[in-house]
């Protein structure tokens, strides 16, 4: 379904960077044969300005080659003068996700000295959390740019008027406009949105303005019972109360 799609595009980089994540941790952790930490720092740092280069720095560049290996080597292998402008896509998007962990690295640090005064630090690169990486990427997807569909190695945008504006490398990019979600399509196997449970108070995704998508909701009361206010009693039981709690449920119309 949906394929050249901004949607798409948005899973390739997920997908990209996660394996880059994954497989960078386990070599900082010790997991992996082939890697470790990045060694080229360890003898780095700046001992006029009190610190150095320590403890284990995650080294992402075996985790990108390993990405890379994974997820590209594939859609390299395809032939064919039409498939190439969409080989060409789908590498950039891969490589967008790399990209965005790489950008995301930080560096932590921690001080040494007497009563815990910060007379020497030891520093160590580490990669962002995946969810602040995913945050990234969500930023990408919604401001993802649309490229011509006169597929060419060479991937430039639709809009004539922005052509000679630059494509970034941690951009992520699409062919197709994305097909209406909300409504059920059962050949692109959408399942659409009716029915689904939504938040009335929530202005996000799962709010039900945004998933509704306008067309308002139902609320249903449901009642829950459950067993509460459970205690010990000597000897040997539990005795509890029954509780019984109302909350309102809504689903998309």
């Amino acid at each position: 379904c949906c394929a050249g799609t901004k949607e798409t595009a948005f899973i390739s980089a997920v997908t990209a960077a996660g394996l880059v994540h994954s497989v960078t941790r386990s070599c900082s952790a010790g997991n992996v044969t082939e890697c470790s930490c990045d060694v080229t720092l360890r003898h780095g740092g700046s001992a006029s300005e009190g610190w150095h280069w320590g403890g284990c720095s995650d080294d992402i560049h075996y985790g990108m080659a390993f990405s890379r290996k994974f997820l590209d080597v594939p859609f390299k292998n395809i032939t064919g003068k039409s498939g190439s402008g969409l080989v060409a896509m789908n590498l950039h998007n891969n490589e967008a996700g790399r990209q965005a962990v790489a950008k995301l690295m930080s560096v932590d640090c921690r001080c040494h000295g007497v009563s815990g005064s910060c007379a020497v630090k030891t520093c160590w690169k580490t990669m962002s959390s995946f969810e602040k990486i995913g945050r990234f990427l969500k930023d990408k997807y919604e401001n993802s740019i649309q490229i011509s569909d006169r597929l060419k190695k060479k991937l430039r945008r639709k809009e004539k008027s922005q052509r000679k504006i630059p494509i970034g490398k941690e951009d992520l990019l699409y062919v197709n406009k994305s097909p209406n979600y909300c409504v059920e399509d059962q050949k692109l196997g959408i399942p659409g949105t009716q029915g689904r449970e939504c938040n009335r108070t929530s202005q996000g995704a799962e709010g039900c303005n945004l998933l509704c998508c306008g067309r308002g909701y139902n609320t249903r009361v449901v009642r829950h019972v459950e067993r509460c206010e459970c205690k010990f009693v000597w000897c040997c039981y539990v005795r509890c109360r029954r509780c019984e709690t109302m909350t309102d449920v809504h689903t998309c119309k």
